[in-house]
This record gives C-alpha cells, structure tokens and sequence, in this order.
C-alpha cells in the first residue's frame, strides 16, 4: 500500500491521508479497499483482487486479508466521521497537539485549522468522561442510527463540493517569504541583525575590552594576613561595577528602539513625508522625552504638539486678516491667494538696477537690528507722522495745539502726537513727562508680565496711570478706545461729564485722571 503524508501547498484543501492500490496505482481513499494481514502496508482494490493480481511478496492465494470498508458513520458528532475522528488522533499523535494547521490537512476534506481544535475541545477535552469522548461506549449507536450512512455520506460530500467552489473563487493565498537571515545586510536599518536583536555597532562598543582579560579565582581578593580585600581586588570591582553600568545603558537605549518601533524606518519616512517642515523640527525636538515615556503617551505627546502648533499658526493668521480688516472666510482665503501670488512675483528690474552705481546699499546691522515692537508702534505716544508736503509754520501756543479734523490741514491727530511733521525738531515744543497724581487712600497696584498678561501694550507713562489708578491692562485699553471713538464722534472733543457717564463702573475720580492723563497726551481735548 502507498500512504501518502505529502502536504499540500495551501491549507484547509481536500488532502489528508490517501491510500492507493499497490498494483494498478487507483485512488481507494474513499472506496472499499482489501488489505493484507499478512505484507505491510499493503493495499488492493476490489478489481485487483478479483483478478489475482500480485506484487512483491504478495500471494493472494495463502495470505489472508481484511475487507476495509469506509467509515464515513458519525460516532462523536454529527458532522465528523469515524475515518476523520480516525486521522485526526493520528495526526495529533505525528503533528503534536497544537500543530492544528497540519492536523487539518491529515484529515483533509477542507477542514480548517480552527474547526479541528474546536472539535477537538468539544469532543475530548471538555467531555464528562475525559480522557475519552461522550459516546465512547461501542454499544451506543444512538448517533450512527439517527444519522444513517447514505445521509451523512450525501452530506459530506456536499459539504466538500462547496468548500472547493469557495477555495477556488477566494483570492491566492501569499506564498511565504524567506526567513530574514541574521546578518546587518538583510534588513532596513543597516547594521542591525534582527535574529539577535543586536546592533553591528553597539552603545559603548568597547565596554567588553576591559573586562576580556580579567579573571576571578577562588580566594582572590582577600589578604591571608589582615582579612582585608586587597587593592587590585578593589580595582576589578570598581571596573565590573562601570561595565555593568554600560550595559544597563544599552539596554535602555534599545528598550527606547523597540518600544517606540524606531527600526521600521520606511514606515517613518512614508509618514514624514506627509509632514510640514515645521511639524517634523517640532517632532525631532520632542524625541528627548521619548525616553520617559511609553509608545501610546508619546504619540499623544506629539499629537498634541502639533496640534498647539497649528491652533498657534491658525491665531496668528487670524490676527493678521483682523490687522487687514478681514471678517470673513472667504476674504482670507482671497487675501491668502493674493498674498502668496505676490510673493512669488520677482521685484521689477530695470536697465539701470544693473548697474553697480545705482544698487540699493545694505543695511548696517545697527540699523537692522533695531525695530520697534509693533504694539509699541501702536500705543508709543512718539507714532511715525504723516509727511504731506505742507510749508513750515511756527509752533503754535499749547491751547491751540488741539484742532478738529475740519480745521486741522492734516487731519485728525493720531495717538498722542501733533500732526507737524515738517516743522523743525528746534521747533517742536518739548514734551513734559506727565507725573500721575497719587489717589488719596489708595495704595498703587504694581503691575508684572506675570500678573498682568498684557502689559506690554502700554507705554511706561499709561502703566504707571493704571499702576496709580488701579486698573488692569485689558479694561483700561478698553476704556481708552470707548473715549477715543466718542471723542472722534465730537471732532476730538470730549467734556468731563462725558467721560464720567461713559466710566459708570469705576469711581468719578479713577475718571478724573484718566481724563487727564488723555488730554496731557494730546489725544482729546477739553470741550
């Protein structure tokens, strides 16, 4: 008889185990076959041994036989013959039990690996009689009765038919990949050998040089005189003490390399590809903190970096459209299109800007270095002047510094300054630093970044009003723009009374001060 253990390319397919007829070759698997008692592993079919027919050793006429027929019955379970409880107590015993992919295919019949343990677990492990199954007894053919033969066959041979129909239309299975050898050129991180998880080159590579030639024998290190443990003893410990520290820190080092999957390193350039220039410094800078963290709270690290970066750069364009008097969505993204299109036009050239004598001088670093903070530029009572070509005139008198915007040639004031931008510095009348009065009973609040977040909006002379006054920062810009805006309404003008009704939630003489310290700097005046 020829059995054949072959196994098959692909798993859960028809296979398992086949007998052939010794003489004509014909499959008997699944056929009534006669065998020998007397050869070994010999098998006919009913043809050959009709016919006489003989091989080998084999005499049909003195050697007795056995008539095998299929036992395609069920005795455990309703969906599982005896020939398959049959082969798969023979596969456990080849395979192992646990090795359920190659027990699967000794049974063949498309069975799969999971409904093999399955039956097994259901049928040995956990019956009542364990070691052995629920209907053990041979007496007990209540199953085998239920279900007869001629039905359970019709059934399994249905049951094959479809699992073949699905095994053909179900996608090619991957063939397997050669095991990656051992070795720094085989993988993607050069260096590294992925069978020993070490590196060609590891973290203090010569740590093993210290301690190669160093030996230990019995009753070393000890003085037979004095007990006491002996210099060069001493010596050797501190040594070993050094290089085990090494290897503690090379164990970290790749504990951080497998935790944080640092090895796949396509993987990282495919995902830093989807990254900005900003995000991926951003990420570098964090790889520190890697260290002290495990994979899942750094990528929510990172995660949550990148997302202030971004809410950063959202805010900073907001505050450049509301600088640009945009209130929309719609005319940011105009004004963003036009901005970057601006961008990429090149500067106009002429003939002349090739010529060495006419080319732009550069800047000393002095004068590029200093540039005024743009909320200065904005509160700084000193703001840069409109120059309109308009002939000097002489200064006028203080009361009459303070014009409308229909008598003024050049228009409303600005921030604290007088519009007389070509009149000579010997000229300009020289400011007066104004000192704030003390309030009676009141002790000044002192005023930090800490404390006071926008403090650096203000000039010196408005801190120290709000420092004597008691306000902070934000409210006293907020009542600043109310008093200029009804100011404006007025031609520049504002009364006392004006300013008291439009400060109803501070005290009349908070008001006061501010009402002064206003038309000191030039932005009201005195209705």
């Amino acid at each position: 008889m020829g059995v054949i253990r072959k196994k098959t390319i692909s798993r859960g397919t028809e296979g398992g185990l086949k007998y052939i007829c010794d003489i004509c070759s014909a499959d008997i698997t699944a056929t009534v076959r006669i065998r020998c008692h007397i050869c070994t592993d010999y098998d006919l079919c009913v043809q050959c041994f009709k016919d006489g027919s003989k091989s080998r050793d084999h005499d049909p006429a003195t050697h007795e036989f056995l008539v095998i027929e299929q036992h395609s019955i069920p005795i455990y379970d309703k969906d599982w013959g005896a020939d398959e409880e049959l082969c798969l107590l023979e596969g456990a015993e080849v395979y192992g039990l646990g090795s359920w992919a190659d027990i699967a295919d000794h049974i063949g019949g498309y069975r799969t690996k999971d409904e093999v343990r399955d039956h097994y677990i259901k049928t040995y492990v956990d019956s009542s009689n364990f070691p052995l199954p629920e209907n053990a007894d041979p007496g007990d053919k209540r199953l085998s009765e239920e279900v007869p033969r001629e039905i359970f066959q019709a059934r399994k041979k249905r049951r094959i038919e479809d699992r073949r129909e699905e095994a053909k239309s179900a996608p090619p299975a991957t063939p397997k990949q050669k095991p990656t050898a051992s070795v720094p050129a085989c993988h993607e991180v050069a260096g590294y050998m992925p069978g020993r998880l070490e590196f060609e080159t590891e973290f203090a590579n010569e740590a093993e040089e210290a301690v190669q030639h160093m030996q230990f024998d019995p009753g070393d290190g000890l003085n037979p005189r004095n007990g006491e443990v002996e210099p060069e003893m001493e010596l050797k410990l501190v040594v070993m003490d050094i290089y085990n520290a090494r290897l503690t820190s090379r164990a970290d080092r790749k504990k951080v390399i497998f935790e944080h999957n640092l090895l796949e390193y396509k993987k990282s350039v495919v995902l830093d590809k989807k990254k900005t220039k900003e995000e991926i410094a951003l990420a570098n800078k964090a790889k520190p903190f890697a260290r002290m963290m495990n994979h899942t709270d750094f990528e929510a690290f990172t995660s949550h970096l990148e997302f202030e970066h971004n809410l950063r750069q959202a805010i900073a364009q907001l505050q450049d459209w509301r600088q640009m008097r945009i209130g929309d969505l719609k005319s940011g993204e105009k004004y963003e299109q036009e901005k970057q299109a601006r961008a990429a036009r090149p500067a106009p050239t002429g003939a002349f800007d090739r010529q060495a004598g006419v080319r732009p001088e550069k800047k000393s670093e002095k004068e590029s270095n200093v540039k005024a903070a743009v909320t200065l530029e904005l509160t700084a009572p000193e703001l840069p002047e409109r120059l309109k070509p308009i002939p000097p005139t002489p200064v006028p008198p203080p009361s009459t510094t303070a014009m409308t915007n229909s008598t003024h040639p050049k228009g409303p004031l600005t921030n604290g300054t007088s519009n007389t931008a070509n009149i000579l510095p010997s000229q300009q009348e020289k400011k007066t630093r104004y000192v704030v009065p003390p309030l009676s009973g009141t002790a000044p609040l002192k005023l930090t970044s800490e404390n006071a977040t926008d403090l650096h909006l203000l000039t010196k002379e408005e801190v120290d009003l709000c420092s004597v006054v008691r306000l902070m920062p934000k409210p006293y810009l907020v009542i600043k723009e109310t008093m200029l805006r009804e100011a404006m309404k007025n031609g520049g003008a504002l009364k006392r009374k004006t300013v008291r009704e439009l400060c109803k939630q501070i005290d009349s003489s908070k008001c006061a001060k501010l009402f002064d310290f206003f038309v000191h700097s030039g932005w009201i005046v005195k209705a």
